[in-house]
């Protein structure tokens, strides 16, 4: 007896010892990871997997895999749209911050940066490195997060890869303010995205923000105002401009070497409310401006040396709407989404293929609709319709009907 009786106390007491030092709710082990934390700094790693299929038409582009092999039938795909793993450090008033993006296409960087907090107001921020440019809603946007499997076309275009080199002052209204719903931020960037800056040139990117939630009745509204002013450099003495309705040719050799001007203005707006059906939500942008281009692109700067092409100037505008809808008590988002992008305003239909113009000029746009079904926290799944429609031109005998480009994805992600 008295054996068994001192083998319990044993257990006893090596049970109270291990509950003691694993216990959550001890003072003492609180108070020492929380030294350990500021001592040592916080590291944190995230990330997400998307596993897709695509199916398109012959002329679609998918966004994994290769292009068509045969042009003449549909074709699909199958690929990681984004692998991606984050990391971040933080201690005192700094975080720094890098992201891998890891698929079968190889390893690139997304994220590099080093975030700087003001220790005082907690309002101003410094950004340094690569980052997402602040301009509109959706680059900032997650694609973790986004409902639709892309950022629309027009994004794609001005602001290929979301991020680009430079450094950022934000500013934050202190919270319990009446200023807490502002957010201002703005910095000076190389302007070819996260390649190697190429020039002497920055670009300016500003934008203000404001964000509030109303409690009371459900309902969140966000509206924000973005500029982008900018250069583009000129690798030849040929500058194109639009004239009325056609490109005209300046070339003098004082053209070579010179800038163009690069400038977008933008406006978005977010409004979402709850009913007893859901949460509804409607996302909107606008965005328009001059773009210096190629003659068969009207693609932002996005390389890591100075271009040797003529210079096109094109006026340009674009934008999406969104509607998504989160399914009461069922764990399904529904989503809807139109948007559009015309990289030359001054000239439209039949006349598109004379005095210059061709291909690059011709307006697109799309209708996209889908689900997510949210499978767990973090696992979900999409499945999304794109139809596209390109404008047309008697002018260009591949133009005189609609691209086949219409294109189905369907997404698993995994999120950690």
């Amino acid at each position: 007896m008295t054996k068994r009786i001192a083998t319990l106390l044993l257990a006893l007491s090596c049970a109270l010892t291990l509950h003691a030092a694993s216990s959550p709710d001890d003072d003492r082990s609180e108070r020492n990871e929380d030294k350990k934390e500021s001592r040592h700094g916080s590291f944190k790693v995230s990330g997400y997997i998307q596993a897709q299929y695509q199916w398109g038409q012959p002329d679609a582009t998918l966004r994994v895999g290769s292009g068509n092999e045969n042009p003449a039938e549909p074709f699909s795909r199958i690929g990681i749209r984004r692998g991606r793993l984050k990391m971040s450090y933080e201690k005192g008033i700094a975080t720094g911050v890098f992201q891998l993006d890891i698929t079968e296409k190889g390893i690139g960087v997304k994220d590099a940066y080093i975030q700087v907090e003001d220790p005082w107001l907690e309002s101003f921020e410094v950004w340094a490195g690569i980052f997402n440019r602040p301009f509109g809603y959706e680059i900032a946007y997650s694609s973790s997060k986004r409902e639709s499997p892309e950022r629309f076309y027009l994004f794609q275009t001005l602001f290929p890869e979301e991020r680009d080199l430079g450094v950022m002052l934000a500013v934050e209204g202190p919270d319990d303010t009446p200023w807490e719903c502002f957010r201002m931020q703005g910095g000076l960037f190389a302007g070819n995205g996260i390649k190697r800056e190429t020039d002497n040139r920055r670009d300016f990117i500003g934008q203000v923000a404001f964000e509030h939630e109303f409690d009371d009745i459900d309902i969140e509204v966000g509206i924000g105002a973005s500029y982008y002013y900018g250069s583009v450099y000129q690798g030849t003495t040929a500058v194109y401009t639009m004239q009325g309705d056609r490109f005209t040719a300046d070339v003098a050799e004082s053209n070579l070497g010179r800038f163009a001007k690069r400038e977008y203005i933008g406006f978005n707006a977010q409004f979402a409310f709850e009913t007893a059906l859901g949460e509804t939500a409607i996302h909107a942008e606008y965005i328009f401006g001059q773009q210096p281009g190629t003659l068969t692109s009207s693609q932002s700067p996005n390389y890591a040396s100075l271009p040797a092409n003529d210079t096109y100037i094109r006026p340009f505008q674009g934008g999406y709407v969104m509607l998504t809808h989160e399914i009461e008590d069922f764990p399904v988002t529904l989503v809807a989404k139109y948007d559009w992008y015309d990289p030359n305003t001054a000239v439209a239909g039949n006349r598109i293929g004379l005095g210059g113009t061709g291909i690059t000029d011709l307006s697109r746009q799309a209708v996209g609709f889908g689900a997510l079904w949210h499978i767990t926290d973090a696992l979900k799944l999409t499945a999304y319709y794109d139809i596209v429609r390109n404008e047309r031109t008697s002018q260009i005998a591949t133009m005189s009907s609609d691209l086949k480009d219409n294109m189905f994805t369907l997404r698993l992600q995994y999120k950690f």
